[in-house]
Formats: C-alpha cells, structure tokens, sequence
C-alpha cells in the first residue's frame, strides 16, 4: 500500500526542450529528469550558480506557488528572470494532498513580508508585522506560526537569516512538522541543516545531480577541517 507522503514524489523533463538554452546549459537542470524526493527531507546542495534555487524555483511554480514565495494565496508579480524550467516539469505526486504550504524564499521574503503588512493578514504569522522584527525573527516566526502540518514546504536559503542557535531551532520545528506528516524541500548551505538525520542530500555540480552522505558533502568536510585547524588554516588563507 502507497504511503501518503512524499507529496510530491518525482519530477521529470519533458520532450522537447532546447538543450543548448538556458536553463538546461546548466548540468545539474540538465542532469533532474527522474529526481525523487524523500518523504520527509529532501537537501539541495552545491555552489552558487549550480542550479538548486532555480530547480527549487520551478518546482514551486509547478506546485501553485508564487515565484516569490508565500502560500499559495499570496498573489504578486515576479520580480523577472524567470528560467521557465517550471514549464518543461511533469510532477508526480502523491494520492493524497498536503493540508497546508509554504514557499519560503530569503530573497524575496521582504516582498511577501510587504504584501502581507498591506494585506493586513498578520495573525498567521503570530500577530506582529514581520517587518518590525530581524529578518532572522521573522523567519521564525514563519517557521513557528504559519507553518501548520501536514504541509509541503519549500525553503531557499532559510539559513541566510538565521544564527546559529536559531539554526538549531528551526532544525527541531522542522522534525515536529516531519512528524506531523509534512514535506520539505531545502536548498542550502549550512552544515547544521543539512544534519538533520531524516534527509536525502542532492548534490548539484557540473555532473549532474546525485545522492551523498552528510560526511561526503563539503559542508561538513571543510568546516570541520576549518574549525579543528583555524590558527593553520587561516595562516595559510591570509598569508602573502
């Protein structure tokens, strides 16, 4: 018997698309024909320009989200620069439908924090304007308030925003949504998100786009090496 979750199981290329425009120059686009989601965790990873923010990008816009993120209620114009990879992706996706949503984006959270402030809809996310908080205040809150259960959630970045120890929190909100049959997709860069243990970890690099290990990402490997040889490391980085 199929289980409820993952929400959203696959995604897969479509026929006819031009190989040598963009995004599709980019390996790791080139290389997502056939990705499957973990049923609760699912980590993009890779350098900037590697391509995760726009895959995670065009599966919210397959998903009803806006390009800026928010609910899938929250309706403004996209800032531009769209790929249009959203166009060319056949979901497959669960039997059964996520109760609630979230597209949370760094970039652009200002904007949806702005929409929401003349909207006047303020209570889902515990009642304050988001804008009279740090940006690392308001992404908790999100993360806190607005995210319910039983949810397909998208993250780009969340990191961005927070310390460290709210890092650490937002690593235990999320496992009390996984256990309250939500579904995440993260693209980020930080070592302390990406050890959340109930993951699958995507690697975007110039072959494509596969699995590894919490210990096989540089994440890890470098800032364990950094933190456990600082003094050397940085002689060796700052020296002339």
């Amino acid at each position: 018997m199929l289980k409820p979750k993952p929400y959203l199981r696959s995604i897969n290329l479509k026929d006819g698309y031009d190989a040598e425009s963009y995004p599709f120059t980019i390996p790791a686009v080139a290389g997502l024909d056939g990705l499957s989601f973990h049923e609760d965790v699912t980590f993009f990873v890779g350098e900037n320009g590697s391509g995760k923010s726009t895959v995670l990008e065009a599966i919210a816009l397959a998903m009803g989200f806006g390009a800026q993120g928010g609910t899938k209620n929250v309706l403004m114009d996209d800032a531009g620069g769209l790929s249009g990879l959203h166009n060319w992706l056949k979901v497959k996706k669960s039997y059964d439908h996520p109760s609630d949503g979230y597209f949370l984006r760094a970039e652009s959270f200002y904007n949806v924090a702005s929409y929401m402030d003349v909207a006047g809809y303020l209570q889902g996310y515990g009642g304050q304007s988001l804008h009279q908080q740090s940006h690392g205040e308001s992404f908790m809150a999100t993360l806190l308030n607005k995210f319910k259960g039983k949810g397909f959630y998208l993250m780009d970045e969340p990191e961005a925003a927070l310390s460290p120890a709210r890092q650490l929190a937002a690593l235990v909100r999320i496992n009390d949504l996984v256990e309250k049959d939500s579904q995440f997709i993260i693209a980020t860069h930080s070592p302390i998100l990406l050890a959340y243990p109930r993951a699958k970890i995507m690697i975007f690099d110039t072959d494509g786009i596969y699995e590894v290990k919490y210990e096989q990402t540089e994440h890890f490997s470098i800032t364990r090496d950094f933190l456990n040889n600082y003094p050397k490391r940085l002689e060796q980085l700052l020296s002339d």
